[in-house]
């Protein structure tokens, strides 16, 4: 029998003479492949905090990519100036927020942070905009229209719609949580664009057979189903089991 280390099939180990070693799973040499989370000017900032929350608690890498334009929306809905040089504590505080605004809803540790990789979004050279960059995919939660038109056309004005059309060129899973209404005909077209290009196209429409009591619960119904898309597993919501009435029963 030929010694362990000599086993080419062995990860981590190399063959003398062979090829290089396949990293071993969970080897420093694994590269890190994150989620990347674009976040544009859209009122729906607390859909943006569950689904980076969501992931977390999945144990999944983020980048996170926060617009120019969603800067104004979070303030105006929260109070919280999302700044550069100080964007840990902010997303800490934005994290811990509850959809009703109430500060210090959920709990943030530094091991969650930790997982959390932050690129300004005018930053064109960041490591998402390229395909070499490796990450499973984006969501886009909430989505503008204009956002919606940006990455429709193959625009990149920011790091946002240039990190999307790189997702849609690898190939890579794009979501899309759409949130305006009314919606006119240009911005259905460019969603049918969007769709036809391999994107999934998920409205901000929250439901009500989960039994939701909280505006947290139907922002959790939303950012459930963003992560449904994204096959991220989460316990956001309580899902349909077939049965009339369920949502309504006593202790749901």
């Amino acid at each position: 029998m030929e010694p362990q280390d000599d086993n080419p099939s062995q990860p981590g180990v190399a063959r003398p003479g062979g090829p290089p070693a396949r990293p071993a799973a969970g080897s420093a040499d694994v590269p890190r492949r994150p989620w990347v989370v674009g976040v544009s000017g859209a009122s729906g900032t607390p859909y943006a905090a569950s689904v980076v929350r969501g992931l977390l608690a999945a144990g999944e890498a983020v980048d996170l990519i926060v617009s120019r334009a969603s800067r104004l929306t979070l303030l105006d809905e929260t109070g919280i100036s999302f700044r550069d040089a100080h964007w840990r504590a902010d997303l800490r505080e934005w994290l811990a927020r509850g959809a009703d605004g109430k500060p210090g809803t959920f709990g943030i540790t530094d091991a969650d942070l930790d997982l959390v990789r932050y690129w300004p979004a005018g930053d064109l050279a960041a490591g998402p905009s390229s395909g070499s960059y490796p990450v499973k995919g984006m969501l886009i939660v909430p989505a503008s229209t204009a956002c919606v038109a940006g990455v429709a056309l193959g625009l990149s004005k920011d790091l946002l719609q240039r990190v999307a059309s790189v997702t849609l060129k690898e190939r890579r899973r794009l979501v899309v949580a759409v949130r305006e209404t009314p919606l006119n005909g240009q911005t259905l077209r460019h969603l049918v664009t969007l769709d036809e290009a391999g994107a999934v196209v998920v409205p901000a429409s929250p439901a009500f057979y989960a039994g939701a009591t909280h505006i947290q619960d139907l922002v959790d119904f939303v950012a459930g189903r963003v992560l449904d898309a994204a096959d991220v597993p989460h316990r956001l919501y309580r899902r349909w089991e077939g049965e009339l009435g369920s949502g309504s029963k006593e202790g749901n």
